[in-house]
């Protein structure tokens, strides 16, 4: 229970800033503000729950080796229902959100494009977070959460014009609570960033032999 609640409290930290300063922050300023509050939350809760945050970071692990299959959908509620409880409190807070300043119904969104875009992103942030986090040759670094928030920061300023730049179900499903994105959109970041869950440990798995 305590894991579920600490990835409750990461995802929940993690969706509210992205609400509130995609909303009402500095111009241009959003993906670092995404990146540094899930490094801290990630220093924060790395060592109770692995401070994943992110259903294909769950995923990814699990694939990994470094979970079992029971905790998979707990993890996944945690983060869920955190980003989706964000996104309301975000609302609450700005008052009303612009959707314009996040691709917001399927239209708006190229989709093949928007799925590479979400893949790429989401790939690069389960390669880093496993070879960081769970890897034996970086095991007890103090630079972890850094390399995961400045990973999701360069993706954000790089993809996040493409796709909206979810890079995790739990953001696509906030984003969608907030109304800042259409529902009818949300299965494109949901296939991309579980796609490239799988496919980021699976390639963690060939490069690194001697990880048990």
């Amino acid at each position: 229970m305590k894991k579920y609640l600490v990835e409750f409290i990461g995802t929940f930290f993690f969706v509210l800033t992205i609400v509130v300063v995609v909303n009402v922050g500095p111009a241009g300023f959003a993906p670092l503000a995404i990146g540094t509050v899930l490094m801290v939350m990630v220093y924060a809760g790395g060592h109770i729950s692995g401070a994943h945050y992110n259903p294909a970071v769950t995923l990814g692990v699990f694939i990994r080796g470094k979970l079992p299959a029971s905790e998979i959908f707990p993890y996944w509620i945690s983060q869920i229902v955190g980003g989706v409880l964000a996104a309301l409190v975000g609302v609450y807070l700005v008052g009303e959100v612009d959707a314009s300043k996040v691709p917001s119904n399927p239209e708006a969104l190229k989709v093949v494009p928007s799925l590479i875009a979400e893949f790429l992103g989401t790939f690069a942030l389960v390669y880093v977070v496993l070879n960081t986090a769970t890897a034996k040759g970086t095991a007890n670094n103090s630079f972890y959460g850094l390399a995961i928030g400045f990973t999701v920061m360069c993706m954000a300023y790089s993809l996040g014009a493409v796709s909206g730049g979810a890079f995790n179900p739990a953001i696509a499903t906030g984003v969608v609570a907030a109304k800042m994105s259409a529902f009818s959109s949300i299965w494109i970041p949901y296939v991309a960033n579980l796609a490239a869950g799988v496919v980021a440990a699976i390639v963690f798995n060939f490069v690194n032999d001697d990880n048990d």
